[in-house]
């Protein structure tokens, strides 16, 4: 699928992602990693701003997206929010940062787009410090045979749809990355992954 169109996928979802800023089903989970975020945070993909209640009022955020409706719906969300916000608008398969830019790296339900999601995550471990950490909430194939089964099978319609690949096996992209992997927690069948990594 070629940029625009997806962009423009994204764009038509805006209006629903700002609905689930504060009561989605993965709200809990969210909470309980990006939770952790400190510093100078790069959130990419930051669509409507689904993490903001659950950042530190003292972090200061970059966000990054390629899709103007949901940088503008983040804009209007950020106004509630006691940190710092920069959002920019471009592909974060293409931008270019410094090294060792940031403390953290959120990255939130946007490995499922990616068309090399591996060379996204060596970007991540190029602009993260040293000593800083990256924390993912993905969703990807799940552990439940059946299942993963019908993952599988719906995996084109749901590309051609809503440009989100639902078969990925988020763990061993990871591990294919030039992260490390930390911890990982899987939630609801193991579709739900929570990743926390370093550079």
């Amino acid at each position: 699928m070629d940029r625009q169109s997806l962009i423009k996928k994204f764009d038509k979802q805006a209006h629903k992602y700002n609905k689930r800023r504060k009561n989605g089903q993965a709200s809990e989970f969210r909470q309980r990693i990006f939770r952790e975020a400190n510093g100078k945070v790069l959130e990419v993909a930051i669509g409507s701003g689904l993490n903001f209640p659950f950042y530190s009022s003292d972090i200061e955020l970059t966000g990054l997206d390629f899709s103007p409706a949901m940088l503008k719906s983040a804009q209007n969300a950020a106004k509630n929010y006691p940190f710092k916000t920069t959002l920019i608008q471009d592909d974060v398969e293409k931008v270019e940062f410094d090294e060792n830019s940031f403390d953290t790296i959120i990255s939130s339900g946007s490995l499922c787009a990616y068309q090399e999601p591996v060379n996204v995550l060596n970007s991540f471990q190029k602009w993260c410090k040293p000593d800083g950490k990256i924390l993912m909430l993905e969703h990807g194939i799940s552990t439940n045979k059946p299942l993963a089964w019908l993952q599988k099978s719906l995996n084109p319609l749901a590309v051609k749809v809503v440009g989100c690949h639902q078969n990925r096996n988020i763990s061993e992209i990871v591990k294919a990355s030039k992260l490390t992997l930390i911890r990982e927690e899987r939630y609801f069948t193991g579709y739900l992954y929570l990743i926390w990594a370093t550079p």
